[in-house]
């Protein structure tokens, strides 16, 4: 605050004002991206202001205070103004996204989303009847929560099904197995059939529950890169800040891995653009099959990708990056005419440090696989935002 006081209030060359009207726009776009209402930075104006003139009343004279006050709220005015208009431009920029992403989330193949989240509750439901079976403590059961669908659920499916009123009984359900019945199952006791006949009826509602979610579902604009299928960049934001925002609820966290396909513009110039599309494609495959139910990956632009892993930790989200790493480097790409091609990535990560700007994370991720690819390539660096 004190800088910007500084800086606004010491302009003295017309040639520095295109800086600081950039700077004003810049503070009102971070403003709206960290969510924090343009009524609040009035008011903050407005008090600043008075505790401003306070002082002036101190420091300068009855001739030259009249003059002081006059320039030094004509500046604040014209920074508000700026940094309103900026606010209002990127509110507006940033409500379109989410809108569409939401209408688009719902749109993303109905038929075959819908049979992969049957499965992967199903797949819980094994798991947990065989660790039962085994006779498996019951910290040790698996929680629905952490499963692959509830991942999906809690993160992918808010997005898709926002306001369905499904969502808050299947959330209640998820909930009741994880922190109720789990905890309280007791191998070999008297209840524990009738615990696990509760276990199993709450399963068999969330099934119902989610049938119910699908068949609201309607076909909408596909908004994926037609190239690889991917997310499309545009989502970015309302993404990272719905992430932003449930790691702050939650106290969880969240990682990024930025990803290059190394050397690419040479295998555009030896094999030909139609390569290079084959190249990206199955790039694209191996990252979306290596990444669970609940995260995100996005086409970036041109052969750089971004992949999102939410509820993690540094030391999970490096063991994926290497191991993402490992799986392309060993990879025999199929080029046309039958060629096969090796390429390598470089990745950068990071884990997302708590702060509301989630512009934060992106350059810290941006700055490990700058590291990444200056320090040889084919290698994982990672950054703390």
């Amino acid at each position: 605050m004190q800088r910007w006081i500084s800086s606004l209030l010491a302009l003295q060359d017309d040639a520095e004002l295109p800086a600081q009207v950039a700077l004003q726009k810049q503070i009102g776009e971070i403003h709206a991206r960290v969510d924090i209402p343009i009524s609040l930075v009035l008011r903050g104006a407005r008090c600043l202001k008075e505790r401003l003139f306070s002082h002036f009343s101190q420091a300068f004279s009855d001739g030259e205070l009249a003059a002081a006050i006059g320039f030094a709220s004509d500046s604040i005015d014209i920074a508000m103004e700026l940094m309103s208009h900026a606010y209002t431009l990127a509110h507006d920029r940033n409500s379109r996204a989410e809108e569409a992403y939401r209408l688009f989330s719902v749109s993303q193949n109905i038929g075959t989303e819908r049979e992969r989240q049957r499965a992967a509750l199903l797949d819980w439901e094994n798991q947990l009847m065989f660790e039962i079976a085994a006779g498996s403590p019951a910290h040790q059961l698996p929680r629905a929560q952490k499963s692959e669908f509830g991942l999906w659920f809690r993160h992918k499916a808010q997005d898709s099904f926002q306001g369905a009123p499904e969502m808050q009984q299947i959330d209640q359900h998820l909930a009741q197995i994880d922190e109720l019945y789990l905890p309280a199952f007791t191998q070999g006791s008297a209840r524990a059939l009738e615990q696990l006949r509760e276990i199993r009826e709450a399963a068999k509602a969330v099934h119902y529950l989610l049938e119910h979610l699908f068949e609201r579902a309607s076909d909408i604009e596909n908004g994926r890169d037609t190239l690889t299928q991917m997310l499309n960049r545009k989502f970015l934001p309302v993404v990272l800040g719905k992430q932003v925002a449930n790691a702050r609820k939650s106290a969880s966290s969240f990682a990024l891995l930025m990803i290059d396909v190394d050397h690419f513009k040479q295998v555009n110039d030896q094999y030909g653009h139609e390569a290079g599309d084959l190249v990206l494609q199955q790039v694209a495959s191996i990252l979306g099959n290596s990444t669970r139910g609940g995260d995100y990956a996005f086409r970036y632009g041109g052969e750089e990708f971004l992949l999102l892993l939410v509820d993690t930790n540094a030391a999970n989200a490096q063991m994926l990056a290497e191991r993402i790493r490992q799986r392309v480097a060993d990879e025999r790409l199929l080029l046309p005419a039958g060629v096969t091609l090796q390429v390598s990535v470089s990745i950068g990560v990071t884990l997302h440090d708590g702060h509301p700007d989630y512009q934060r994370s992106l350059r810290a991720a941006d700055s490990a696989l700058y590291q990444a690819k200056h320090g040889g390539r084919n290698r994982c660096v990672f950054v703390a935002s």
